[in-house]
């Protein structure tokens, strides 16, 4: 019974957190201080779910309880063959309702449930990798739509023979980034080109990045020192984008607060024909460009303390491969292979991702050895 109740000590001590934060947030004075809100909310939802399986978990404990005592003591056969129904169902509740405790208290990657801004651009292989690259975008495009998620295409760089040598997008969603971070790594391709004459497999690659999109409250920026430049955008969008100076361009000098160093950062924006839209998002761009290399020195500290391969946030790792002549997919850090690539192309990489999700969990359990 001991273990119970050390997990029942735990998720006792929590109550009281509990209530407090749930007043917290109706208070005016919290509400109007947007940042102490929003992580409180986040807490409030985080620990109003230990609460619900903290309730489930003294009715699944007292259920045994009583179950056994009805079949000690009880005389009436109908009345113990109830019992021992709920016995049964209580015991084999236990061991779940446990797990899902236990995976509840681990605190969870604070950046999980942001927003993301996801990069693809092509490796080596020249042509294929940025026809691969395309391939990818495809991928994710799909997949986000059977997510319910919202992709837009901030700035794009397209390959000469189709593709993109580079492209930037941001998702927005329920959890987005607590999803799409495992994709973060070189993803590696084996094929025939379309250029190849001789049919022979080429490999080549396509570089992916997942960075959760930051807050306008998280990192600090001088406006006034932002410096802009406007232009008329080239490539798609038919006559209008080239007459309309749409285009936004901007500089700003950033000193990295980990190495002392005053770096210039350069983004551009093409994506509408709204200027004022690009702006928006091409701050957005800057700030979490800042925000991830703030964070950098937090992921490489949580990198080193962590032995998982599963989500290192080491992006030169190769993470994946996808062989086309045999229909192959295979994931290096988890020896996870299936032979639907052409499911998988079309955005049905949920499977994976569970998995990935479940190796990491195991792995955080380990650590915090609940």
């Amino acid at each position: 019974m001991s273990d119970n109740n050390t997990l029942l000590d735990k998720l006792d001590t929590l109550v009281a957190r509990f209530e407090e934060v749930s007043t917290l947030i109706t208070d005016p004075a919290v509400i109007a201080d947007q940042k102490r809100y929003v992580k409180l909310t986040k807490e409030y939802k985080e620990l109003g779910d230990l609460m619900k399986a903290r309730k489930e978990y003294v009715q699944v404990l007292g259920g045994i309880d009583e179950a056994k005592y009805i079949i000690a003591n009880e005389t009436d056969p109908e009345m113990r063959d109830m019992a021992r129904e709920e016995l049964d169902r209580c015991e084999a509740r236990r061991p779940q309702l446990e797990e899902e405790i236990k995976l509840l208290l681990i605190p969870a990657d604070p950046q999980d449930s942001r927003n993301a801004i996801l990069e693809i651009r092509g490796g080596t292989g020249g042509d294929e990798a940025a026809l691969f690259a395309g391939d990818l975008f495809r991928m994710y495009s799909k997949y986000c739509e059977r997510k319910g998620w919202r992709l837009e295409v901030s700035s794009a760089n397209e390959g000469a023979a189709g593709g993109f040598k580079e492209i930037i997008c941001s998702v927005t969603g329920e959890g987005v980034y607590g999803t799409l971070k495992y994709e973060s790594g070189v993803h590696r391709v084996q094929r025939v080109p379309a250029t190849e004459t001789q049919g022979r497999v080429h490999t080549s690659a396509a570089s992916v990045a997942v960075l959760p999109e930051a807050e306008p409250f998280d990192v600090e920026i001088n406006e006034g020192e932002i410096k802009w430049d406007t232009f008329r955008s080239g490539g798609a969008g038919g006559q209008n984008v080239n007459k309309v100076e749409s285009g936004v361009r901007l500089r700003y000098n950033w000193k990295n607060p980990n190495t002392g160093v005053v770096e210039e950062i350069l983004i551009e924006c093409t994506e509408t024909r709204d200027q004022p839209k690009n702006k928006e998002r091409a701050l957005s761009r800057l700030r979490t460009f800042i925000y991830d290399k703030e964070h950098q020195k937090y992921i490489d500290d949580i990198a080193s303390k962590r032995k998982t391969m599963v989500s290192t946030g080491d992006r030169s790792a190769k993470i994946r491969t996808y062989n086309y002549p045999q229909g192959r997919i295979t994931d290096h850090r988890i020896n996870y292979t299936i032979y639907n690539l052409a499911a998988f192309m079309d955005g049905d990489i949920q499977d994976c991702i569970d998995h990935l999700i479940v190796a990491e969990n195991a792995e955080r359990l380990k650590e915090s050895e609940l």
